[in-house]
């Protein structure tokens, strides 16, 4: 039977071209039907039964047969809900009104800001009988069944306080253009590897690659969210240091003295032959050549030196020659990182062509700017001003704990449960796909995108990421007010807040885009970077100036490996920071982070122990202070969270432990 349907005969002549006016269940009443208890002052059309405001955004009400109780429809949107729309919102909660049970479309039309539809939705069909909300997908009415998992917890609201903010121009993401933008990265790779050998005769240095991308895109200003192609200046400090240190071998920590004696021979081999073969000043040739020599002699005369022996003979070698050895290499390997950010400016103009191809071809066109009013809300997802284009449902298959996504014959793995929480972060934060027909599509993007970034090579990019154990989130929840990453991915996070690399891939999954471009009024943050030196180090100047010129409640706790021998310059400000309000040392060994692929790794392997210490700072500002302080208790009840899970729990090992760490921090 179909649904009844109450209308007016203002929208009498209308109802024929929709799958609400069939004309053989329609019933026309001159009495308003039941409505909530919480329903908003009524509208000069009584037989509407709404507000003025929601008939002027679209919104008409009806009866449902079948579930004995009205619904709205939103002739706009095609959007419809069980529940009355809101005309206002709790600021606190969700000042723009994007989130409430059964909201619409922002009741200003004209504000594009508040939705980012995609094209080609398909209209209901005539005659297509309606679901309950119980059974639609995407239902704001659905209950979240999972919105507390394993690794995370989406029902703790945000409390942090932003300016509104412009749209992202940044292009929404398809999988046709992964694939592409991952092709021309790997080559890019293949470049710069082959660059090396040939020039230097070294294999490029492990993980310099990826940390050349995130310290380019500290200081980028191009259109491609992940190759850089406006950088100044052009020459990359980060892959020009890492390839001066490997040259002209590569060494590494030898675990045995047999280890040590042949890379002390190979090193002094290496340097007498590169000035042989290099332009240098006869000086530098001179001072090179002799200190190989002696080298060779002192391996001919020693008998059976130590380990130390070894090392310490090295460590002077290298400190006699390096430089000499510097400034032969400079030209050439200077020469390395330029080329590679030409290529990379290259391999942008062809990825945004064929991008904007592929939108020409769906009839999308450049959005014009628009500023938003200078207001302050609380925080929400990056939106994106372009609408996104039709694409092709993946297939998808579940086997177990994996389930795996394919577009195009490529495959990509995800662990089931991780799956289920891409599904919440979807349901939580995207607007533009209530029916989730884009949801395996964007899904497949931020797996393939995050596989580019830290490349195809087994463990590659394992060092780079990890995310803190969950006691240690909540601890932060619990003591400290935290309800926000600055550095995560829909892959890692705990909250469903947080900053991610990616603005276009993530955004649909709550992310608020990349933390610089990030400006925070008020809130309480936590900060765990991954390991580039000049991500964290610009990641400090962000910090000092939001706190500096905010007035309102602002903490930021940072955890960043202490380095020490010698220190970071990132360590150096933090420590020095007038904002540095507590600091504490965790162990090597005594704590443990979350691995950095936990979306496909196996459970036994989730949890690693930090083979560093790591240093714990509170930055916060005076009103952050006084609410978020740092007071012995709640630093002790941290700590503890940090614990590996494989500590004994007995009561003399705790009471232990408490002592030890009331030590630490007295030192502290």
């Amino acid at each position: 039977m179909g649904d009844t349907v109450i209308t007016s005969s203002t929208d009498h002549s209308r109802r024929n071209n929709s799958h609400h006016g069939q004309m053989s269940s329609v019933a026309e009443i001159n009495t308003p039907s039941p409505v909530s208890p919480m329903s908003p002052p009524q509208s000069p059309n009584p037989m509407h039964d709404l507000p003025i405001e929601l008939l002027q955004a679209g919104w008409r009400k009806f009866w449902s047969k079948r579930e004995n109780r009205p619904y709205y429809f939103n002739k706009v949107t095609n959007t419809n809900s069980w529940d009355i729309p809101s005309l206002g919102h709790d600021p606190l909660s969700d000042p723009l009104g994007i989130s409430g049970p059964g909201s619409g479309p922002n009741p200003h039309q004209s504000d594009v800001r508040m939705s980012r539809l995609s094209t080609d939705i398909p209209s209901p069909r005539v005659g297509e009988k309606r679901r309950s909300s119980q059974e639609m997908l995407g239902s704001p009415m659905k209950k979240s069944s999972q919105s507390i998992g394993p690794f995370w917890n989406f029902e703790i609201p945000t409390n942090v306080i932003i300016y509104e903010r412009q749209m992202s121009r940044v292009l929404p993401p398809h999988p046709e253009m992964e694939v592409y933008r991952s092709q021309l990265v790997t080559k890019l790779r293949q470049s710069y590897q082959e660059m090396c050998h040939s020039r230097e005769g070294i294999d490029a240095p492990k993980e310099s690659f990826n940390r050349w991308l995130l310290e380019r895109n500290v200081i980028n200003r191009g259109p491609d969210p992940m190759l850089p192609s406006d950088c100044t200046p052009e020459i990359s400090q980060s892959m020009y240091r890492e390839i001066i240190n490997d040259i002209p071998v590569k060494l590494i920590k030898p675990k045995y003295s047999a280890d040590a004696r042949r890379q002390l021979s190979k090193y002094a081999e290496a340097a007498k032959s590169m000035v042989d073969s290099r332009s240098v000043s006869a000086e530098s040739r001179k001072i090179v050549k002799w200190n190989a020599e002696d080298t060779f002699q002192w391996l001919r005369k020693m008998q059976n030196p130590s380990y130390d022996d070894y090392l310490e003979r090295l460590a002077h070698l290298k400190r006699q020659c390096q430089p000499h050895l510097t400034e032969a290499a400079k030209a050439s390997v200077e020469g390395i990182c330029s080329k590679i950010y030409h290529l990379s400016q290259e391999y942008v103009k062809k990825i945004l062509e064929k991008h904007w191809g592929i939108l020409k071809e769906h009839f999308i066109k450049e959005p014009p700017v628009e500023t938003p009013p200078k207001r302050k809300v609380m925080c929400y997802p990056v939106l994106l001003a372009t609408p996104c284009p039709r694409v092709s449902t993946p297939d998808l298959k579940t086997e177990g704990d994996v389930t795996f996504i394919r577009v195009r014959g490529e495959a990509l793995k995800i662990n089931t449960v991780h799956f289920q929480k891409m599904e919440q972060l979807y349901r939580w934060n995207c607007k533009d796909d209530p029916k989730f027909e884009f949801f395996l599509a964007r899904t497949w993007c931020v797996l393939r995108r995050y596989q580019t970034l830290f490349g195809l090579q087994p463990k590659e990019g394992f060092g780079m990421q990890g995310a803190l154990p969950v006691p240690v989130f909540e601890c932060l929840n619990r003591q400290f007010g935290v309800t926000f990453e600055c550095f995560a991915s829909p892959l890692n996070c705990y909250f469903k807040q947080y900053c991610s690399a990616f603005a276009d891939t993530d955004g649909y999954f709550g992310s608020r885009g990349p933390l610089l471009d990030f400006q925070p009024v008020s809130g309480s943050f936590e900060a765990n970077p991954p390991f580039c030196e000049e991500l964290m180090e610009t990641m400090c100047d962000h910090f000092e100036n939001l706190l500096a010129e905010s007035q309102e409640p602002l903490s930021f706790i940072v955890f960043i490996p202490d380095w020490r021998d010698p220190p970071t310059e990132a360590l150096i400000r933090l420590e020095s920071s007038r904002f540095n309000k507590k600091q504490v040392v965790i162990k090597p060994y005594e704590h443990e982070y979350r691995h950095g692929f936990q979306h496909q790794c196996s459970k036994d392997d989730m949890d690693i122990k930090s083979s560093h210490g790591t240093l714990v700072i509170f930055l916060q500002n005076d009103a952050g202070y006084a609410r978020w302080g740092p007071t012995q208790e709640k630093v002790k009840d941290l700590i503890l969270a940090y614990r590996p899970k494989d500590s004994d729990n007995t009561y003399m090992y705790l009471e232990k432990e408490k002592a030890h760490i009331w030590q630490v921090m007295a030192l502290s």
